[in-house]
């Protein structure tokens, strides 16, 4: 039974104290069999705090520790760790949450919430004077990763992993590598494209020892625990052997009868069934659409290649840890949204592939374009949508390329209907490089958004702009560029085979946006 129990009640900067009355809780617990000390601290955290408490174990010989603040999630570890700075056995603290439990839960009943505060404190300090000193045990962890997506940041971790001696299984359900950066051609603030960018880490994982790549490849079960998950990975094959010749899977792309829309492109060009999303892409091999295949045998006319007897293959893998780097979606646009289905409003990254297919010229559609008509936050901070988040990426994706577009071709005019443009930190100087550049930025009001219309060859649009007070303003556009957000991968079961929990955003859920932002709450 424990006699010298420390007790410390967290305001966490109000967001207990707000609805909690923490001196009313302290008082009641501080005569309590067993409490040596009973005090409040503005944050429980902070450096100062933990300083003091690991204090107070040491010269007051403290036998068991209660701390009352957020979610045990959060700060377990964090208190875990202080009663050890302390010379007290982690197993002999008990955590109280008093701000999930308590006052975000009841901020409508303050007497009713400490009320309730006191008996969690209450019931810990219980529990703790029980508690039994006990050592940690270790398991046997692999040492190897599941690294799921072979983008920019899985190939980047994947590398980077396999230098600490890792053996690093990078799992890419497409069957090239490279994601949404390689769709891209100059990268803000970098002297490369998205093509050299995805090169220089194919190479260096294609070189390491210790880095395996499955392309086509899928999750499909996963069991087990930290230090030891068993999945299960589904490989679909490409429809080609690895004595491909070259020459001759050009051919086949050639004759190949099927034409379907390019995903690569964003649907804005076609392709065919077998196929290579461009000529430097990663693994070189082509692949087969097996989907839209109709097995009409011309490419194995002309290609010893293609081998359609290839089956699905299921692999069993064993890991330590398992990194979901499973990317995510442009906005799709609905009909009608902001003149979406006119034939020259098109989205931003439609945009990119069209600017990185034209030469001396910007044509779309067989029509030179002048004037550019951007339109922020399509998909993202909507007032009527699901999205009401700000995706952080599209202002300065969008003055980036409006710039692009200054120093490609000649005679460009860049109207920006924005609702407040968010160029964070450094990348404010973009901003005004587009200003200097002659961009001309109208900013609409929240529940009043830029209207788009139709208007023979051209298209109008409308704002009632907060910059010159309210005007109406109108401006015809050769091009309609929808500035759309992230979204998460629409068509990505892998969060639920992870049982990753989601949050209101539909992205995955960290534990806590800033002091642990790449964690989960599942281990490992």
């Amino acid at each position: 039974m424990k006699s010298k129990i420390g007790v410390y009640i967290c305001h966490c900067g109000g967001n207990i104290s707000d609805y909690v009355d923490v001196n009313k809780v302290r008082e009641a617990v501080k005569d309590i069999d067993g409490v040596e000390i009973s005090l409040d601290t503005m944050f429980a955290c902070a450096d100062s705090s933990q300083t003091q408490i690991a204090n107070d174990i040491s010269e007051k010989k403290l036998d068991g520790l209660v701390v009352a603040s957020c979610s045990p999630k959060l700060h377990y570890p964090t208190f875990s760790a202080v009663a050890e700075r302390g010379g007290l056995n982690k197993y002999n603290y008990v955590h109280a949450n008093i701000r999930e439990q308590v006052s975000w839960a009841h901020s409508d009943d303050k007497p009713g919430a400490t009320e309730k505060a006191i008996k969690i404190v209450k019931a810990a300090i219980a529990r703790v004077k029980e508690s039994v000193s006990l050592e940690p045990i270790e398991i046997k962890a692999e040492k190897s990763i599941a690294v799921l997506g072979a983008g920019v940041a899985g190939m980047r971790a994947a590398k980077e992993l396999a230098d600490l001696g890792m053996q690093v299984y990078l799992i890419e359900r497409e069957h090239f590598v490279g994601g949404r950066i390689s769709q891209l051609d100059y990268l803000c603030g970098a002297d490369e494209t998205g093509k050299e960018l995805v090169t220089q880490l194919y190479e260096k994982i294609h070189e390491h020892p210790n880095v395996t790549l499955f392309t086509g490849a899928e999750v499909i079960k996963k069991g087990g625990s930290i230090g030891n998950f068993k999945i299960k990975v589904k490989i679909t094959p490409r429809y080609i052997n690895d004595t491909c010749n070259k020459e001759e899977l050009l051919k086949a792309i050639e004759v190949c009868p099927v034409e379907v829309d390019d995903d690569f492109n964003f649907n804005i060009t076609k392709r065919k069934a077998i196929y290579r999303n461009y000529d430097s892409e990663y693994p070189q091999k082509p692949t087969i659409d097996n989907k839209n295949c109709t097995r009409c045998g011309e490419c194995e006319k002309v290609c010893s290649s293609i081998d359609f007897s290839q089956k699905e293959e299921i692999l069993d893998l064993t890991v330590g840890s398992i990194l979901a780097a499973t990317g995510f979606d442009p906005y799709q646009p609905k009909e009608n949204e902001f003149g979406w289905g006119i034939e020259n409003v098109v989205t931003l990254p439609q945009f990119r592939r069209i600017i990185n297919m034209c030469d001396d010229k910007l044509v779309y559609q067989g029509k030179e374009i002048k004037n550019i008509a951007y339109i922020y936050c399509v998909g993202s901070r909507q007032v009527d949508g699901d999205n009401k988040y700000c995706s952080r990426y599209c202002c300065t994706a969008t003055l980036y390329t409006s710039i692009l577009t200054h120093k490609k071709y000649k005679g460009i005019k860049s109207f920006h209907f924005n609702r407040g443009i968010r160029t964070y930190g450094k990348q404010e100087v973009i901003y005004d490089e587009a200003s200097q550049l002659g961009d001309i930025f109208l900013q609409s009001y929240e529940y009043d958004p830029a209207t788009v219309e139709e208007n023979g060859d051209k298209t109008t649009v409308k704002i009632k702009d907060i910059l010159t007070g309210g005007q109406e303003l109108e401006v015809d556009a050769d091009l309609v560029v929808l500035v759309t957000g992230m979204e998460p991968r629409n068509d990505c079961s892998i969060g639920d085979v992870l049982k990753i929990p989601k949050g209101r955003d539909r992205f995955y859920n960290e534990i806590h946006m800033k002091l642990r932002p790449v964690e989960t709450v599942i281990d490992g």
